[in-house]
């Protein structure tokens, strides 16, 4: 492998850690400054109201966290280990977000719970006419965005001979 293949696995590595860390850090600020049930209203109809997620994305399946858990965990090993063959910016920049976000919610389901991985997925961002989520959610759907388009833009041409 030569040092700027590395290069490729370590950008989206720090992407997944800051995404982690600032995810982490607003629902720290959420459970601390929303624990009592009131909402912060903040523009139109966008309000930071505190809710727990135990189930997947809108909150289907509630109690299968520990699957939920279990599979995300998987396909961020995937992803982390199909970083050897990205080749453009996009999909790297898609795949650092895509796994920050799972890692960030997957970090709730282990540490917010009373058992491994019972743990329920902090939720805040409220635009009350769509489901509640967080930062892992947008940076999540973000990434699978970028991975959408770069397939699409980068994908190679076959050769029709």
């Amino acid at each position: 492998m030569k040092l700027g293949q590395r290069r490729i696995p370590s950008l989206s590595l720090l992407i997944a850690a800051v995404i982690v860390g600032l995810d982490q850090l607003s629902k720290h600020w959420a459970v601390s400054q929303l624990n009592d049930g009131h909402t912060v209203h903040v523009l139109w109809t966008l309000q930071f109201n505190l809710a727990f997620n135990g189930g997947m994305a809108f909150g289907r399946g509630q109690g299968l966290g520990p699957i939920i858990g279990v599979i995300a965990t998987i396909v961020v090993v995937g992803l982390v280990l199909s970083l050897r063959q990205s080749d453009n910016k996009m999909s790297i920049i898609g795949v650092g977000l895509i796994v920050g976000g799972a890692m960030g919610n997957i970090v709730d389901r282990l540490f917010r719970g009373d058992a491994w991985l019972h743990g329920k997925v902090v939720d805040f961002i409220d635009f009350q006419w769509f489901p509640i989520f967080n930062v892992a959610d947008i940076c999540v759907n973000v990434g699978g965005g970028l991975l959408v388009l770069s397939y699409l833009l980068f994908q190679p041409k076959a050769d029709h001979a």
